[in-house]
Parts: C-alpha cells; structure tokens; sequence
C-alpha cells in the first residue's frame, strides 16, 4: 500500500519533472513505472516529443484509427500505450502533462474515470482561468467546439494516472494519418480532424501555460521539483513497461484486414 506522504503545509506531497523533448514512448514508460512501483505522487511535464508518433489508447485497432499506407510509407511510428482513450498524433508541438496520484491524497475523488476527469478538469480551469470559453466536454479540454487537449487514464488499486496531450501547436498535414473514428465525441458533429481541433498557441505561451499549470497543482498539493534524471532509469529493473511500438508486420496485417 501506498505510504502517504504529507508537507508541514498539511498538502500531500507531489514531485514535479519537467522534461524537454523526451520521446514518447520513453515517457510513456517512465510512467507506467512510476504508477506502479512507487507510492509518491508525481506530474510529469514533457515539453514535446522528438518527432512525429502516433499514439493509441490499449484497444486501439490501427486499421480503424490510422491510415496504414501512408504511415508506413513516411515511416510514422505508431505506439500503443498503456492507457485508454483514443488517438493522437503528437510532435515537437505538443505539451504533455500527467498526474500520477495516490487515490488517498485525492480522498474527494472518486478513483474512476469520471470523477478524476472531473477533477482535472477544474485544476486546469485555473490555469485558463479569463482565457477564451475552456471547458470539458465529454473526455476532451475544448475552447468553445474545438478540441485542443486529448486525455486518457490508468486506475489501479491504490493509484491512477490522468495524462494530457495538449495541442499547442500542429502541422496540419499530420493530421491527414489519422481516421475519423468510429467512435467520436457527440460534440464533434462529423467535423474533420482541422475543424475540430485548434492549437493553444493562439490563446497561451507555452512557458505560461507550463507556469500556471504547476501553480494549479500547488493549490492542491505540496510541490517539489525532481530531476529528470532520477525518474529516466526505473529503479525496479524488473518492471517491464506495456507500452510499445507496433511493428510494420503488424500495420501491414491490419491493412489487409482494413481492405477485407
């Protein structure tokens, strides 16, 4: 069980890690790692990936969510992660930023998608606080209609994770290597990817946007900043993270099931 931790300001304690350019699936594996062999809480801020991925949640199907052909023929990697939620495309443009929590130093949240969803909700709400129309609508951060953040989750006995692909910025062409979804928000109203979406860029800096969001988390917990270098390399050599690249056999099989 998780030992709680708690500063003399009576706040929990939370780690905060700012990384710059980290690879996704690097980070995506340094979390899994903290999720589930640590008992602090922790958020992660990864200030953009090296270079393009594809991401789906653990039930994603490629052939349903990813334009095989082009993405094997620009070499896109494609990375199944170990949360849900659905697809994104992420690049230098991206901010991403995760809370990894103890579900006791979070007691008036309920540890389920909903709740948590709600919660983070209401954290980021200070952060865009007088900042054009923000809003959660269903799973996704929205100003007015338009999607600009992506989340998705882990929940484990004693622990979760809420993870936060925010578009700062996007190059359009990208976009084109994914799907429309079978499954879409109500809210989307069969919009394609570049009237959906809208880049934070023209509301926030990057830099105030990472500013007020650990300012957000200060309201909740005891923050304390921690080196990338301590969480880069898992203590636990034996965790084995779940997140990984697909190969091209694998795109390559779900192609022929797509044109079946």
């Amino acid at each position: 069980m998780a030992t709680r931790q708690v500063a003399r300001s009576g706040l929990p304690l939370m780690n905060i890690v700012r990384m710059k350019g980290v690879p996704i699936l690097k980070q995506l594996e340094i979390e899994e790692c903290l999720l589930r062999t640590s008992s602090d809480n922790w958020c992660i801020i990864n200030d953009g990936t090296d270079k393009p991925n594809i991401v789906m949640g653990i039930s994603g199907k490629p052939a349903e969510l990813v334009e095989i052909r082009p993405v094997l023929e620009d070499k896109i990697p494609v990375i199944r992660r170990f949360t849900g939620g659905g697809t994104v495309i992420v690049d230098h443009g991206t901010v991403f930023v995760s809370f990894i929590c103890n579900k006791n130093d979070v007691a008036d949240v309920q540890p389920y998608p909903r709740p948590i969803m709600s919660w983070s909700s209401l954290l980021y709400s200070q952060v865009f606080q007088g900042i054009a129309d923000f809003r959660l609508r269903e799973n996704d951060y929205v100003f007015g209609l338009r999607k600009f953040g992506g989340n998705a989750q882990s929940i484990t006995k004693n622990r979760w994770i809420h993870h936060t692909s925010f578009l700062w910025d996007y190059e359009a062409r990208n976009m084109s290597y994914l799907k429309h979804p079978q499954r879409a928000p109500e809210y989307r109203l069969a919009r394609d990817h570049l009237d959906f979406i809208c880049p934070m860029k023209d509301y926030i800096s990057r830099s105030d946007f990472i500013r007020k969001t650990i300012d957000a988390a200060g309201n909740h917990f005891s923050v304390e900043s921690t080196e990338f270098e301590a969480v880069k390399s898992p203590a636990n050599m034996k965790f084995t993270p779940t997140s990984r690249l697909l190969t091209n056999h694998e795109l390559e099989a779900a192609g022929k099931t797509s044109i079946l």
